[in-house]
């Protein structure tokens, strides 16, 4: 028998599961700081604090503290934050570029692979907390093969919010039992299986550099396990 009877639909975490981040942030904003003279901040460093941003920035969304507003909005409100902490003045269009940078990630080598694998038998769509414009921006530059762009946009709510998930599934016309949610992240999955999908956890151990101390294992009976989406494919009997 494989994994995940009766699961039609696969969402996946896309920050960190399907794409590398830390490293594509990196790479922008290596030549920013070169541009700007800034040979002092390590670009590696740079991603990790504009990242330690994001989940403040949403926590304020998810509170009620403000209206649900569009990640792009969030990661440029956080990228100014973060060039004012370093005393870096940069353009309209530069910050707009630099903001883009989350558009421009590159998938993990097993990703693509692991998802034409995947979608003969399964639905595909990011259940991210990122944009529609950043998400379809991100798959038409890499080729990331999904079958529709979901996430928190089209949710309304960033995860690990209930209606994250919930809604996700209404929008695909499934039971969340019917849907799986494919994430490198152990908290991500509790969320999911508290609303009712199924879990899948992919092994990504360096989404944080080689001192990663997080996800390093699955930490509960996830309904499948796997260390690349090529096994995952493997275990579904794609």
């Amino acid at each position: 028998m494989t994994a995940l009877p009766g699961v039609q639909a696969l969402v996946f975490d896309t920050f960190g599961t399907v794409v590398d981040w830390r490293n594509g942030i990196a790479r922008d904003a290596r030549s920013f700081l070169a541009r700007h003279k800034r040979d002092d901040i390590d670009p590696l460093a740079f991603a990790d604090s504009w990242r330690r941003k994001y989940q403040p920035a949403m926590e304020a969304v998810r509170s009620g503290a403000r209206p649900f507003t569009r990640l792009d909005v969030l990661h440029r409100e956080n990228l100014d934050a973060l060039l004012a902490d370093h005393d870096i003045t940069a353009d309209e269009a530069e910050r707009d570029w630099l903001n883009r940078a989350w558009h421009r990630l590159d998938p993990w080598p097993d990703a693509i692979p692991g998802l034409l694998r995947l979608r003969p038998k399964h639905f595909l769509a990011p259940l991210s907390n990122g944009n529609i414009l950043l998400l379809a921006n991100m798959a038409k530059r890499a080729g990331i093969p999904w079958d529709a762009i979901l996430g928190a946009e089209a949710a309304q709510a960033y995860k690990p919010q209930r209606e994250a998930y919930t809604r996700t599934a209404e929008i695909l016309g499934l039971e969340p039992g019917q849907v799986a949610l494919v994430a490198a992240h152990n908290g991500d999955l509790a969320a999911a299986r508290k609303a009712g999908l199924k879990t899948a956890f992919v092994l990504r151990a360096n989404e944080h550099g080689k001192d990663q101390a997080t996800d390093l294992r699955a930490d509960e009976d996830w309904d499948a396990i796997a260390g690349s989406f090529e096994e995952l494919a493997e275990q579904l009997g794609c």
